[in-house]
C-alpha cells in the first residue's frame, strides 16, 4: 500500500465487479479510505474483503445499496461523512447494458427499455452527484468523477445499436459538464472518463461476437484489443487525486484509439 490517497475518503458505486472494483483495488492500494457499493450483498462483501486482503487497508466498508433509490443512496454518502468525518471523492461506476430489457436501434427500442437504462445509467448518476454534493459543499472541496462511454460520443455501428445506453451516456457527460460548471467556484470539480471496450462481464457478449473481435483492430487501433479494468480505473484514480486538481470538465476517453477515428 502506497500513501497517495491516504487523506482522502472516496465512494464507488457499482464497487462489486469490473471497472468499479478496479477501482476500489487502486484506491485502497493508494491509502484511501473506500466506500464500496453495489446492489448484491454477498458478492459486495466478498469484493470488499478482496480489496481489503490485496491492499493490506483496513479502511475499506461496502454498503449494499440501490443507486436508483434516492434514500439508499442518501444514507450511503451520510454513512461515509460519519464514519471518515469528509468525503473527497465519488468514482459513480454502476450502470448496466440494456439488451435484456428492451434497449436496441430507436424504431425499435421499447420505452420499457428505455426508461430502465436511463434510470439505471443516468438517474443513478443524478442521485449520487447530488448527495456528493451535499457532502462536500462544506468544505469546498472535492472530485467527482463519472463513467460514461464512448458511445455517448459517437455513433454505433450495427454491433452497437443500442441507442438508451449510447443516450444515456451522452447524458452523463452533458449533466457532468453542467455540474463542472456550476460547481468549480466552489472549489468541485466534476470529469467523465469515456471508456471503450473494456474486458469485463458487461462486454461479454462483444468479446463471443467474432465480427467484432475482427473489427478491434480499426475501431481500437492503439492495440487492437480490449482493455483492462485496471486501464479505466487509473484514470479514474487520476482525477480523483490532487495530480488533477486544476482539471474540471474533462471527458477522458479510454479507448485504445476509438474516438480519434
Amino acid at each position: 500500500m502506497t500513501h497517495r490517497l491516504e487523506d482522502k475518503v472516496i465512494v464507488v458505486t457499482g464497487a462489486s465487479s469490473g471497472i468499479g472494483l478496479a477501482a476500489a483495488h487502486l484506491l485502497a492500494m493508494d491509502g484511501a479510505s473506500v466506500l464500496m457499493l453495489a446492489r448484491r450483498e454477498q458478492e459486495g462483501r466478498e469484493a470488499a474483503h478482496a480489496v481489503t486482503e490485496a491492499s493490506g487497508n483496513a479502511r475499506v466498508r461496502f454498503r449494499s445499496t440501490d443507486v436508483t433509490e434516492e434514500s439508499q443512496v442518501a444514507t450511503a454518502f451520510e454513512e461515509a461523512v460519519a464514519t471518515w468525518g469528509q468525503l473527497d471523492g465519488v468514482f459513480n461506476a454502476a450502470g448496466i447494458s440494456g439488451r435484456r430489457f428492451g434497449d436496441g436501434p430507436a424504431a425499435d427500442c421499447t420505452l420499457d427499455g428505455w426508461n430502465t437504462v436511463l434510470t439505471a445509467n443516468l438517474a443513478s448518476i443524478f442521485l449520487c452527484t447530488k448527495y456528493a454534493l451535499r457532502a462536500m459543499l462544506p468544505r469546498s472541496a472535492g472530485s467527482i468523477v463519472n463513467l460514461a462511454s464512448v458511445l455517448g460520443m459517437v455513433g454505433g455501428d450495427e454491433h452497437f445499436a443500442t441507442h438508451a445506453y449510447a443516450a444515456s451516456k451522452g447524458g452523463i457527460i452533458s449533466f457532468t459538464r453542467a455540474v463542472a460548471s456550476y460547481y468549480a467556484e466552489r472549489g468541485i470539480r466534476a470529469n467523465v472518463v469515456a471508456p471503450g471496450l473494456i474486458r469485463t462481464n458487461m462486454s461479454l457478449r462483444a468479446q463471443s461476437d467474432e465480427e467484432i473481435m475482427a473489427d478491434l483492430p480499426r475501431l481500437q487501433p492503439l492495440t487492437g484489443d480490449f482493455g483492462a479494468a485496471e486501464d479505466v480505473a487509473s484514470a479514474a484514480r487520476y482525477l480523483l487525486s490532487n495530480e488533477s486538481r486544476f482539471v474540471t470538465g474533462v471527458v477522458l476517453p479510454v479507448d485504445g484509439g476509438w474516438t480519434t477515428r
